[in-house]
């Protein structure tokens, strides 16, 4: 489940639960003094806003560090937390270049978990480690097991590929997640706390508590979130625990939600196998007039904690939207090509003959070999260049032609 709108809190703008760090509100029955909070949503000394964009600052201290020195301090820890807001180009700019120099500092002994990969998939991601698997299919296993976004993560996986770095899917499996949507309680489920009254009152600012607006079971969105942040925690103290990587250290990249405060992921598998860990955030102070859409404005709730230990202002930026659309929906096939479920009156697919239930195999005569292979090469085309579909239809191949018009306007 992902959350598709930002939080902004006081000014900052956080990383999240599948998309952004969002803000607090009371739990029922919970009262939090603002005397005992921490201020600047986790920045005892310095409020965000006044930090310039891309610097970094060590809460604890107050004081901007550059990234050689973030690195010296946090190199010797076991685990390293780096949030994001998933579609933040700036966010895995961060994430990328604090791996790269971990690895300089650490050669041969670094290794990525991402909450974008299931623990299922890990079979798929040891042959791509091995170079074994496919590019191609390895943006397949991406998609199975998140969705859409392979480009926002695309040169953390070139870096990880060329640099053979072990690559650890954390999140539960859909299997897993389809049991506790069930009812069931204790089918293969990791030890689950919902104890932490600060993780709690997080969640209930977005879920609505017990009050089950969202048409689930009572509680049933902040269990599944405690299993996804279990899972990952139980992925990371099994690496943790795993004598041939001893002395190895684990980079988990996730949502913010998920570690901020240290009480998500952080907590869970410190409980499991205590360790030295660090959280870096990057944080947004002021989202973008064009992104204003993405935000939403929840009123916050006093933590008496720390948001980490580092946190790195940036930019909120996003891929571009693509021009060139062909008016189909579409979905990966099993064997080859890509299936058209639906297409736009009106559209490029229409004025082609493209049908619903057709199997697009090849584009200008090179094979389709996904949704984002076809997405990123229509986006190389111009409005007025022509285009060639061979499409499977009633088990014959058809070849059809058109012309890319540009949208006519709403």
């Amino acid at each position: 489940m992902k959350i598709p709108y930002r939080i902004k809190l006081r000014g900052v703008v956080t990383a999240s639960l599948s998309i952004v760090v969002l803000a607090l509100q009371l739990a029922a029955g919970q009262s939090f003094a603002e005397e005992y909070a921490v201020p600047n949503e986790g920045s005892p000394y310095r409020n965000f806003s006044d930090v310039q964009t891309n610097q970094i600052l060590h809460l604890p201290t107050g004081l901007v560090v550059t990234a050689g020195q973030m690195i010296d301090t946090v190199a010797d820890s076991r685990v390293i937390y780096i949030g994001e807001t998933h579609d933040n180009l700036e966010a895995h700019r961060v994430q990328l270049e604090t791996i790269q120099r971990l690895l300089e500092r650490r050669p041969g002994k670094i290794a990525v978990g991402m909450e974008m990969l299931r623990k299922s998939s890990q079979g798929e991601l040891n042959l791509w480690h091995k170079g074994q698997l496919s590019d191609e299919k390895f943006k397949k296993v991406f998609r199975k097991n998140w969705g859409g976004g392979y480009k926002y993560y695309q040169p953390i996986f070139d870096f990880i590929k060329s640099n053979r770095l072990p690559l650890i899917g954390l999140k539960s499996s859909r299997e897993t997640e389809s049991r506790l949507k069930k009812g069931y309680t204790q089918i293969n489920f990791p030890e689950m706390d919902v104890s932490d009254i600060y993780h709690k009152a997080y969640a209930d600012a977005i879920f609505g508590g017990d009050k089950n607006k969202h048409g689930h079971g009572e509680n049933s969105l902040y269990k599944m979130l405690v299993l996804w942040e279990e899972s990952m925690a139980e992925t990371v103290a099994d690496f943790l625990k795993d004598p041939e990587r001893k002395d190895w250290t684990l980079v988990v990249l996730a949502g913010g939600f998920h570690v901020q405060y240290g009480y998500g992921i952080p907590k869970r598998a410190f409980r499991r196998i205590p360790h030295a860990y660090s959280i870096i955030l990057p944080m947004v102070t002021e989202v973008p007039e064009e992104l204003k859409d993405r935000e939403m404005e929840i009123k916050p709730v006093s933590v008496p904690l720390y948001a980490a230990d580092f946190g790195w202002k940036v930019d909120y930026k996003v891929l571009p939207k693509n021009r060139i659309r062909l008016g189909i929906r579409i979905e990966e096939n099993n064997d080859k090509g890509v299936m058209a479920l639906s297409v736009t009156a009106g559209s490029v697919a229409e004025q082609m003959n493209i049908l619903k239930g057709d199997i697009l195999l090849s584009l200008d005569g090179e094979e389709i070999s996904g949704i984002e292979d076809l997405v990123d090469r229509l986006q190389t085309k111009n409005f007025g260049d022509p285009v060639a579909i061979m499409v499977l239809r009633d088990k014959g191949e058809v070849a059809l032609r058109g012309i890319i018009n540009k949208p006519k306007p709403n």
